[in-house]
């Protein structure tokens, strides 16, 4: 039987593979504020910065930094096998895939995003889909009772591929306080600029905290809104009206729903034109965006500030 993604990551952690690390975290100066928000009944996450360090702040699909794309290419092509039903040209294996992979990159980007005023979103595994489609002229194959059929290994392929780009790690206290929220009846999901492997990215990283099988089991699939799925990425009002469906589907409106992030103009002050109560989380200076001209400005500004993740045990008194 094929591996599902999350057993596939845990598989590639077993063979104990040189990864991308994320920097060391860089703390900030401020001061919190975590008087209790009242009748709220969920919180939504941006996951990325918030819950799950990485490198450079973003998750990125190019990096600006070549040396850094040639690198993750090049073990993707090694990890599966590419080069023999690759088109031979003089160089790297990276100098002939990589103009490829910006190409397959730009065509998805072009495929998504419908509405007036939406930014489209790319979805990795389809952007991989589209290399193996140019690898088949050349009659490439793979372990399909390993890996799965063609959508399923596309979405390992970027996990590999994006691993090998940019490292990952949890926050301080994300388990703790993912899973105490849980415990106290809160309902949870990620509302972010987000991928088919980000659920796993996330389990894997709370495991160096605690025990957990799969995130899944905090943030289900049913409430959360990850930008892959629709084609759209923040600050898309769309995607907040993803979220805002799959509450009301449950009985809980977006005055009800907390979100926590970092990004203020890219993120909380869009949820809260849409209703959301809002918190932002300043707990290192990586993925932080917000300037003090915002957090004074009374129509954007965040309800709430914490510097640390169990700090919302407080606003949310459990």
């Amino acid at each position: 039987m094929p591996k599902t993604l999350l057993e596939y990551a845990d598989w590639l952690a077993e063979r104990k593979l040189l990864w991308p690390s994320a920097p060391s975290r860089e703390t900030i100066n401020a001061t919190p504020s975590t008087k209790p928000v009242e009748n709220i009944r969920a919180v939504t996450w941006s996951a990325y910065g918030t819950l799950l360090r990485i490198a450079d702040g973003e998750l990125l699909f190019q990096h600006p930094q070549t040396i850094r794309m040639e690198v993750a290419i090049d073990k993707t092509i090694h990890e599966f096998n590419m080069w023999n039903s690759m088109t031979r040209r003089p160089g790297k294996p990276s100098d002939s895939f990589l103009p490829k992979y910006r190409n397959a990159l730009e065509d998805e980007c072009l495929r998504s995003g419908n509405r007036k005023g939406d930014i489209p979103e790319v979805d990795s595994a389809h952007v991989w889909k589209k290399m193996l489609g140019l690898l088949n002229k050349k009659d490439y194959q793979y372990d399909e009772s390993f890996y799965g059929e063609l959508n399923a290994f596309s979405e390992k392929i970027a996990y590999f591929f994006h691993s090998s780009l940019q490292g990952v790690e949890a926050l301080p206290h994300a388990l703790s306080t993912l899973t105490i929220l849980a415990g106290a009846g809160f309902r949870q999901a990620v509302l972010d600029n987000a991928q088919c492997f980000t659920l796993v990215q996330l389990t894997r990283a709370l495991r160096a905290q605690g025990a957990l099988a799969d995130v899944r089991d905090l943030l289900p699939d049913s409430l959360n809104a990850m930008s892959y799925e629709w084609g759209i990425r923040k600050p898309s009002v769309s995607l907040y009206a993803q979220s805002i469906l799959r509450f009301n589907q449950i009985g809980i409106e977006p005055n009800q729903v907390l979100h926590v992030g970092t990004r203020m103009q890219g993120d909380l002050a869009v949820a809260k034109s849409c209703g959301f109560r809002t918190v932002l989380y300043a707990g290192e200076k990586l993925s932080l965006q917000a300037s003090l001209e915002e957090l004074k400005n009374p129509a954007i500004r965040p309800d709430r500030l914490i510097t640390d993740l169990i700090q919302l045990r407080d606003i949310l008194q459990c």
